[in-house]
């Protein structure tokens, strides 16, 4: 077996394919977490949610009391608040937009790559989940990884706070 062999088959092997995949998410969890930062504007996005959870409190406020002068008002500025509800899903689509090509690329490599071969193993639960989307462990492994780095990283870059 040459040394490039080794050097492939290496990462299909537990602990360094969990290694290699807890890395990979990090990585594209960083990446993706700096260009959402560059492309969008936590500060405006705050005010908009805020803005719009602020609405809908009043509105569902006035409805339980049953205020229809209230609702009435609230009601005219919804075509307001709409738009504002349309521009923050744009601002979280642009990156997802922006990674879908090669994310799935990325998929379709690993998915071949990893084909027979468990990435990671948990203790009492094993190399495989009982369940019939998530079973394979480089997909449960991945997105266990990925939500862990991707909500430090949106902390640390400040795109979400804790008192959200």
């Amino acid at each position: 077996m040459t040394l490039l062999q080794v050097l492939l088959d290496l990462p299909q092997e537990i602990p360094y394919s969990t290694i290699f995949m807890l890395v990979l998410a990090a990585l594209i969890s960083l990446l993706t977490t700096l260009v959402n930062r560059l492309l969008t504007n936590p500060e405006k996005s705050k005010m908009w949610r805020k803005e719009v959870a602020d609405w809908n409190r009043e509105l569902r406020d006035a409805q339980r009391a049953k205020d229809k002068k209230t609702v009435d008002k609230l009601m005219r500025k919804q075509k307001y608040i709409m738009n504002l509800q349309s521009k923050m899903m744009w601002q979280s689509m642009k990156v997802s937009l922006l990674f879908l090509i090669p994310l799935l690329l990325m998929w379709s490599f690993l998915g071949g790559f990893y084909a027979g071969h468990a990435v990671a193993y948990l203790p009492g639960i094993g190399s495989d989940l009982p369940l019939p989307i998530f079973s394979s462990s480089l997909i449960w492994w991945y997105l266990l990884c990925s939500m862990l780095f991707g909500t430090a990283f949106s902390h640390v870059f400040k795109l979400i706070e804790v008192s959200d």
